[in-house]
This record gives C-alpha cells, structure tokens and sequence, in this order.
C-alpha cells in the first residue's frame, strides 16, 4: 500500500522529512476495523512527533491522526460496524497513523462519519471534535443546555483547530458566553463566523483587552497555544474558584499561582483513552456519532480552511510547514492517493 512516513527526525524544509513509500497490508485484530483511507487532515501533533520521536534505526514511523474512510474488513470481535460503513476517527498515537492507503483502527474510538459532508469536510474534524468535546463538557465540567448563565469562557487561540470546533460547541450548546481570541483581521472575522460572542487580541494583555470589551473576569479559561506566554495573563482573568483547563506543551509555569483565587487546572488529551485502553475507551465513538448528529442537523459545521490536494510526502510537508509557522486557520485537508 501507498503511505507516507519518516526515517529520521528531520527539519520539514528537508526533502528527507516525509518520504513517500510502499509499506505492507495490515490485517485486523480482532476489535480492529480495516480502514481504506480517504482523506485526512494534518494537526500540530503530527509535527510534534515527527521532530520528537525518531524511528529506530531502519524502522519507519507513519503519521496522521485525523481520517475519514470506508470499512474494508473486521476483525473477530467487532460488533459496531461492518464492510462498506463510512467512518470518520482520530485514531491512537500507539499505533501507525493515518497517512497510508489503509489503516487499522480500534472500533471503540471509531464513528459515522457525517452524511451531508464528503470525505474531505468530515476528514477535518475528528481530532478537533474529541478534543474540544472533552475538555468543554469533561475537563472543565460546563453542563450542556441554554439555561441562563452567568458563565463565560474565555478560549486562548479559537482561531485553529481545536478552537474552531471549541467555539461552536461552546456557544451553540451551553450558555456560556464565549470570548475568543485572535490577532489578525482574517483569523479575528472567523473566531466571530463561528459563534463567539466577543472577540479579543492574544498579542496584547488578555485582562487588559477583557477590561476593553466590559468583562471583569471570565468563570472558565481554555487555553489552546502558547500557554507559558499567556499564563500570568490568564490567572488574572479567572474569577475566583475558576476552572482553567489546556493542550498544549508549555514551558515551565508556576501553579502556585493558583492557589489564592482557588482555580482548577485540567489537561486535555485525547489520546488518553486510547492510549490506556480504560474502560470509557467507547466514549469516544459515541461522541464521534454525536457530532455527527450536530453536523447532519446544520449546528456545527466543517471547519476546513485549505485543500492540499492529493495525500503524498510534497503535499503532506507544505501543510506541516504551514502548521509550525503557527499562522494556521482552521484544518488542512488532503484527500486521496
């Protein structure tokens, strides 16, 4: 089969970074789906690896953890999909990923993919979709509904993946009034298109810019990128017994912060479940047909921004440069071999 994969961790402008390859068949154990790999979409994990885990010597590592596909074969014990079903999944960082003509990946974290997107659309969101749903409604413990709420949500980087879908969910499903934040025209009148309530820029002081716009403090804070830059910033802008809740990787930051205004930090990931195979692991998929559900019915909606054509090593290396220049919006998709 056709795939995409590493040898050596590489910067991207080396031509050696991704390399185009032809790799074996999987076959299925026995919770695995086979899945023929229709499009795909790239996110910041998949640059993360490629620089942090370096194949051993003669091996070769495949990436990717956003797909949407068709069932080709099941293994013994799978009872949730058969031959033919269209699915959409994020996979697991254990396993080789999604850059390949074929994938395996467990049923348990697998769904539907959306009716009324082609594979393209629907191969953006998986990732974005688990993640955000997790943090929003598991990590910081906001109940979904449109009751009265004096509530707000603060999302440090809505403008990209995760903050695409973060500000939809957060706005069309709970009462939380939702401020994103953004720093250019472009990726500021996107943040706005996708629900959020108010809009301010993460290159100035974020309390500052919450004063600017009539907010004193925000009861919840989503961090997305640079969150040892923002932190300081951050804890400023929570309101006493607030819940504070990140992504990414940062730097060292001081937690002892926390503690005089009683705020809660969570991690997201949502490789966890995955990763350790816990006894939710299933969560995930039904998650997956719920947003489904929320796409079919027009409440959230794709959120691709740029189409790299065919899935190969060139294409594959100009969407991880545009990723790791962090000017990003949205998701970038490619489709077919």
């Amino acid at each position: 089969m056709k795939a995409v994969g590493y040898r050596q961790s590489l910067p991207i402008t080396d031509g050696q970074s991704l390399l185009d390859l032809q790799l074996p068949e999987p076959k299925p154990g026995a919770r695995d789906l086979l899945v023929q790999v229709k499009a795909i979409s790239v996110n910041p994990v998949d640059a993360k690896v490629r620089m942090r885990s370096a194949p051993a010597e003669g091996e070769t590592k495949v990436l990717g953890w956003d797909a949407s596909g068709v069932v080709i074969e099941t293994g013994t014990e799978v009872t949730l999909f058969r031959p033919g079903d269209e699915v959409w999944y994020a996979g697991s960082i254990m396993r080789p990923g999604s850059n390949a003509e074929l994938q395996l990946v467990d049923e348990r974290i697998v769904g539907r993919k959306p009716g009324s997107l082609d594979f393209a659309q629907a191969a953006a969101l998986p990732l974005t979709s688990i993640t955000a749903w997790e943090l929003l409604f598991e990590r910081l413990q906001v109940p979904s509904g449109k009751a009265n709420s004096d509530n707000s949500l603060l999302i440090v980087g809505a403008a990209g993946g995760v903050g695409s879908i973060l500000t939809q969910l957060a706005s069309r499903l709970t009462g939380l009034r939702v401020v994103g934040t953004a720093s250019r025209p472009e990726t500021t009148e996107w943040v706005r298109e996708l629900g959020a309530h108010a809009v301010i820029d993460h290159s100035r002081p974020l309390s500052e810019e919450l004063r600017r716009i009539g907010t004193d403090s925000v009861s919840h804070v989503a961090s997305l990128t640079r969150t040892d830059l923002h932190f300081t910033e951050i804890i400023k802008a929570l309101a006493p017994q607030g819940r504070f809740a990140l992504i990414d990787d940062p730097g060292p930051i001081d937690v002892a912060q926390l503690k005089q205004k009683s705020l809660s930090l969570h991690w997201e990931l949502m490789f966890t479940r995955s990763m350790f195979e816990t006894a939710d692991m299933i969560a995930q998929h039904r998650l997956l047909c719920e947003m489904a559900a929320l796409v079919d019915a027009g409440i959230i909606r794709t959120t691709v921004a740029e189409h790299f054509g065919a899935i190969n090593a060139e294409n594959l290396r100009r969407a991880h440069q545009l990723i790791e220049s962090g000017r990003s919006r949205g998701k970038i998709v490619l489709e077919g071999f």
